[in-house]
């Protein structure tokens, strides 16, 4: 069976003779010539209404339902569009309903339990019982946290379709806004620069107007290695993007299309694909060659260069491009003012703005075997960045560069639009850019700071086996906040309005949305008369000029932007729809050009408001979380985009150790947010009351891990102390317990339903959550209070995603790479103390201290349960992909048998814990075991 988009975005199932068939008259909905609905490997076929409607949706939407909310009109009424570019769903009410009551009745059944649980001391280990109370306290409190925010997720599914009808024209130009891509780099060695040089390559062909389209490179090496890549894709490009273009290539990242096993063909030129295809291929073997043997050829440059030159032992010796021009940026033989961290500022212009109208490639000849002359051929700017670096001066790491490209961008193409990636992320759906702005463009639009895609991963084990892809974040958190007031900013895929980036307020406030309308009309006003520029069509085509506000056309002093006139200049022409007509063309003379290395010196922000007051913010590690918490609490909303096929795909991390050490850069960047004036808790009124619990849960998460070893390793040990935590518990304590655990499954069960992840992903999430509470979270929660109490700064090293091992016998090799870090001792403490804990039960069982038995099985239970859940970081840190589980297993049945043992057969430990139990246990009625672990 073939898959099928049906109508409304939902997919269904066709016959795979008739979708061939079908194949034949019509393109997929998604918008390819090439479907990719099935991740590039059938090819669907649709009726004539679904190809009319031209929407992407999510994979799953069984659960959601349409919601009607009349047409766009404009502030003097008029109808604008009865097709609005993105339509809106909620939750079924057979799902909705039902998840809500589960909540309140968890709510009320968890609060009985503590109140029994506080009813029932243990006199025997006080210390103990009110631990316990605290921890239970606790996880009661996040599981509130969590859980509030979800109480009416909404989705949104863009139609490309309409988008087209209202911006594209006949000729083959668009109306669409200009865009701007920022594609941050900080070093060729740990992010390859073949991932890099295929991020560019992909966003180059991407299915978004040419002349509209900008891609800026921030390079914080400096390093020629990575320019000189950049150039070699520039190059291929003239061939990769033509192809893509003619044939309908999807994905459009080179090395992604190339790895697919099928390659389903939908476009007009059937019978040239396949020699196109290889021809393509060829020119990709030998660019891939070139970039691998790049840093070879630039040593081997700079020694011919050197020895011509006759350069003294002892004296700078230069790295040298390609035209014979010296480097002015970090040198293979680093020295003074050209090194890393110490260098000159660069802006190079690789490709340049292409022209308005469309420019047809030539014909097939002996040349040029290719035949593109049909296909235009144009190639959007492609700009390489290095902003100035010098010692002694804090550079902010990537929020620091994302403001230097802002303001060199500003200069030279000054989009109202930013979208910003990570080096290792290519677009892997090429409507991406033009489903994000939809959510820009159509209806309330202009209160939308931000357009939050969701991350996803290549690379990683079918099994997932660290939770990479981490799906109930992105598909039930951040969707859910979509319903309140939007999601949090995650660090990449994020596309952004670029006026909110330079502290605009939103021209209107209504925190409420369509789910909490009430709500949001108590808070809803108007500041002051359009602050922001951001003004509606009909208003900027009436208004010669935006209006004034307090400073002018800009919100802020002008002295806070620095001290560049022209970059100034270039703020009030910012916004979208803008009062101002349209640039002839991106201007990137001399002096411009300057202009743009001046404003990324090291220099240029001293004395300025860039990184408290505009643009990324400094001094904290999770500068995406805060810089989108300051757009929210000034008013100002965010959406959520999952489309499929995914918009972006990225690399991630490549072994146990860097995804733990990621988790504990996030982590602790979380704790800091709640140490800082940032603190969502002290927020403003415009944040929407369950944002802010949202806000305030992403900034709390990580003090679970206190309790949370508490509770896997107490348990375990209560077995060979004889203390509990629970000394004689109930029939209500039971049915409180059941009703607790039994509604937070059918509570997941539901979100798993209306998130479109599986079972099996939500308990993949709940074991790489135990792991990362017992060694990341822990070890956040002291580096941010020994940073507080001691004021000492915490620095983190770039996470690697460099393979290393052998990628033809094991894809997944580099997944079971062990490299020691002191973050897993906690959890092989925890592991052991549960073995170890089980064998002395199962050992006083056989030996006669304990004759109740099944009332040691719950612990018991409990004790394999953590170790279940830890599981994944045992496979992790015991051999490779594929033999690990039974490892594992051996080693735990190994350490369980000889505790057990040795407690038998060992007179002094057996007698003296023995004795100790019996004195306790004695008290309570002569019996002999009555605790609950």
């Amino acid at each position: 069976m073939a898959p099928a988009v049906a109508a409304g975005g939902r997919v269904g199932t066709i016959d795979a003779p008739a979708a061939a068939a079908a194949a034949q008259k019509k393109p997929c909905a998604c918008g390819f010539q090439v479907c990719a609905c099935t991740g590039s490997a059938a090819v669907a076929s649709l009726d004539m209404d679904i190809m009319d409607s031209g929407r992407i949706g999510p994979v799953n939407t069984e659960g959601w339902v349409g919601v009607e909310l009349g047409p766009e009109t404009d502030e003097s009424g008029g109808v604008v569009d009865d097709r609005p570019v993105f339509r809106t769903e909620k939750i079924k009410g057979v799902l909705l309903y039902p998840y809500r009551v589960l909540i309140f009745v968890r709510l009320i059944a968890f609060t009985l339990f503590v109140i029994w649980r506080i009813s029932h001391k243990n006199p025997d280990a006080m210390w103990l019982w009110v631990t316990s109370i605290c921890g239970e306290f606790w996880f009661g409190f996040s599981w509130l946290l969590d859980q509030l925010p979800k109480l009416n997720p909404i989705n949104r599914v863009p139609d490309l379709a309409v988008l087209r009808q209202r911006f594209d024209r006949p000729d083959g130009t668009s109306t669409l806004p200009g865009l701007d891509i920022f594609v941050t780099t900080a070093d060729p060695f740990k992010e390859p620069i073949l991932s890099t040089a295929n991020s560019v390559l992909s966003i180059l062909a991407a299915d978004y107007p040419v002349d509209r389209n900008t891609c800026y490179v921030s390079d914080d090496s400096g390093m020629l290695l990575t320019y000189e890549a950049l150039a070699e894709a520039s190059k291929f490009a003239t061939l990769w993007v033509p192809f893509c273009r003619k044939h309908g290539i999807e994905p459009r990242g080179p090395e992604s299309y190339f790895e697919l096993k099928s390659h389903p063909y939908m476009g007009r030129a059937q019978d040239e694909f396949v020699n196109d295809r290889r021809r393509v291929r060829k020119e990709y073997d030998e660019f891939k060659a070139r970039i691998n043997s790049l840093e070879h050829d630039i040593k081997q440059r700079n020694d011919g260069y050197n020895a011509a030159n006759a350069h003294r032992e002892g004296e700078p010796r230069p790295t040298w491009m390609a035209d014979g021009n010296q480097w002015e940026g970090t040198w293979v033989d680093a020295s003074e003012n050209h090194r890393k961290g110490d260098h000159a500022g660069i802006v190079l212009v690789l490709l340049e703005h292409p022209s308005h109208n469309r420019q047809f490639g030539p014909p097939a000849s002996a040349d040029n075997p290719l035949d593109f002359s049909t296909v235009d051929v144009r190639l959007p700017m492609l700009v390489y960045v290095s902003r100035e670096k010098r010692p002694g001066v804090n550079h902010q790491k990537k929020a620091g560069a994302m403001n230097a490209l802002t303001r060199a961008s500003g200069l030279l193409s000054n989009a109202p639009f930013i979208l910003n990636l990570d080096c290792d992320h290519y677009i892997n759906n090429s409507q991406a850019l033009r489903a994000g702005i939809c959510f820009m463009v159509g209806r309330d639009s202009d209160t939308v700071a931000f357009v939050q895609f969701p991350q996803r991963f290549e690379g990683v084990d079918p099994t997932d086996l660290y939770a990479n892809h981490n799906r109930i974040f992105f598909d039930g958190t951040l969707r859910a906040l979509d319903g309140m007031q939007g999601p949090i900013y995650v660090g990449t895929g994020c596309l952004f309005r670029r006026i909110t980036v330079y502290a605009f307020d939103p021209p209107r406030i209504n925190v409420g949305g369509p789910c909490f309308p009430m709500l949001g009309g108590m808070f809803a006003k108007t500041k002051y008369q359009k602050p922001g520029l951001e003004m509606t069509m009909a208003k900027a085509k009436a208004a010669p000029v935006p209006a004034k506000g307090k400073h002018g056309f800009l919100p802020l002093p002008k002295k806070t932007y620095g001290k560049s006139e022209a970059f100034v200049d270039s703020i009030p022409r910012a916004s979208h729809p803008s009062p101002y007509e349209a640039a002839e063309g991106v201007v990137t003379d001399e002096a411009t050009m300057a202009e743009a290395v001046n404003v990324t010196a090291a220099e240029f922000e001293r004395k300025t408001g860039w990184g408290k007051e505009i643009g990324w913010v400094y001094d904290t590690v999770t500068e995406d979380v805060v810089t989108g918490y300051r757009m929210h609490i000034k008013g100002w909303r965010s959406r959520y985009c999952s489309i499929y096929p995914h918009a972006f795909i990225g690399t991630a991390p490549i072994n146990l150790t860097e995804r733990l050490f990621q988790v504990l850069r996030w982590s602790t960047g979380s704790l800091e947010i709640f140490f800082s004036k940032n603190n969502p808790l002290f927020g403003s009124t415009y944040l929407h009351p369950l944002q802010r619990v949202a806000y305030i849960n992403i900034t709390t998460y990580p003090f679970t891990a206190i309790f949370l070893i508490f509770y896997t390793t107490v348990p375990a040990l209560s077995f060979v102390t004889g203390h509990f935590i629970v000394q004689r518990p109930t029939t209500m304590f039971y049915v409180y317990l059941g009703i607790v655990l039994s509604t937070l499954l059918v509570i997941a069960v539901l979100e798993v339903k209306w998130a479109g992840v599986t079972v099996f992903e939500w308990f993949r999430n709940g074991q790489f959550w135990m792991t990362a509470s017992c060694s990341a979270y822990l070890q956040a929660v002291f580096q941010v209070l020994i940073k507080v109490i001691f004021q000492r700064d915490i620095s983190f090293k770039l996470t690697s995603k460099l393979p290393t091992g052998d990628e033809k016998k094991d894809p997944y090799a580099d997944l079971y790479v062990v490299r020691w870090t002191p973050l897993m001792i906690t959890p092989i403490i925890v592991i052991f103390v549960n073995i170890i804990g089980s064998a002395v039960a199962f050992a006083k069982v056989l030996d006669g201290e304990w004759t109740h038995w099944l009332k040691v099985a719950g612990g018991v239970f409990f004790n394999f349960w953590v170790l279940f859940h830890l599981y994944p970081f045992a496979k992790g840190i015991l051999g490779k992909h594929g033999k690990t589980p039974v490892v594992v297993l051996v080693w735990w049945a190994f350490t369980f048998v000889i505790t057990a043992v040795l407690y038998i057969n060992i007179p002094h430990i057996h007698h003296s814990s023995g004795a100790k139990h019996t004195t306790v246990a004695h008290g309570h009625h002569g019996q002999k075991f009555v605790g609950w672990p």
